[in-house]
């Protein structure tokens, strides 16, 4: 048979599961930001909209079934332009891949947020292709602004890397945030929404960053996890604990962009403070890790 027919029969069968796994709402979202791209279907970024009906389905499964996450003040995530300012834990980023998910399946009408990733994934093979088909951005400045300037939503996690590796003894202790985001808010008059992750720290806690190991390997962290590096990448599958997304209100921030990082650093500092604040105030509320 020829591979052109294989390939559409195909596409037509995953057109066919996806519909039936994927809510009628998410779907009609879905074709309405097909309408919005170019002729070929992508955005500058290449987000393809349509790619998001193969991804969904296993989505939705590990947002509602594995990690059954609970969602609080999503009425706070409006629409237009606007920044999402997170705690960033969990060795690998599902944290980010969560926060996606609410947006999409817990909020009505459900929103595309574009997460910005680091540099230096564009040159990681598949990675890179998966990840800009599923509308995630390499963040620079330029990208940001532009996202803005087109009504998107920015999901942004200001600890980087030394919030997603933090050992166990660290864990919802936030790291320093970045003042990068603080400078997109005041260029473009961007609303803030803080958010609060409970869950992540727990689904592959790591009692060591062997950072010789890591320089080794050329990666930003080498967690010693009870799992990893013993059972190998399996090692890192997160373990099945309860998502919970605590969305703060928004926040506004007015001042010149280009003020001295000691300025910057007092508005962050509210930032970061409210995050920790909402942080704080989930794991009160939370009763057990599992359920």
């Amino acid at each position: 048979m020829d591979k052109t027919v294989i390939l559409e029969r195909f596409s037509e069968l995953m057109e066919q599961l996806a519909s039936q796994a994927i809510d009628d709402q998410v779907l009609a979202w879905i074709e309405q930001l097909d309408r919005q791209q170019d002729e070929f279907g992508f955005d500058p970024f290449g987000f393809q909209p349509g790619f998001l009906k193969y991804v969904i389905p296993f989505g939705q499964w590990l947002y509602r079934s594995y990690f059954r996450t609970q969602v609080f003040g999503i009425e706070n995530l409006s629409d237009g332009p606007v920044l999402v300012v997170a705690n960033h834990s969990g060795q690998i980023p599902l944290d980010g891949f969560v926060i996606v998910g609410s947006a999409i399946l817990s909020r009505t009408p459900p929103r595309l947020l574009r997460s910005m990733v680091e540099k230096w994934v564009p040159d990681l093979p598949f990675v890179s292709f998966f990840l800009a088909r599923c509308g995630q951005v390499v963040g620079t400045p330029e990208n940001c602004v532009l996202l803005l300037s087109r009504g998107e939503g920015i999901l942004v996690f200001p600890e980087g890397v030394r919030g997603i590796s933090k050992t166990f003894d660290r864990r919802y202790q936030l790291e320093e945030f970045g003042l990068g985001f603080m400078r997109l808010a005041l260029e473009t008059g961007t609303p803030i929404v803080p958010l609060a992750v409970i869950g992540a720290e727990e689904q592959a806690p790591s009692f060591v960053n062997a950072r010789k190991l890591a320089r080794l390997v050329g990666a930003p962290s080498f967690p010693i996890t009870p799992t990893f590096p013993w059972l190998g990448l399996a090692g890192l599958f997160p373990y099945p604990v309860r998502y919970r997304l605590h969305y703060g209100t928004p926040m506004r921030f007015e001042g010149d962009p280009d003020d001295e990082d000691r300025v910057l650093k007092e508005k962050v500092e509210i930032v970061r403070q409210a995050v920790q604040d909402l942080v704080n105030q989930g794991l009160e509320k939370r009763r057990a890790i599992f359920w």
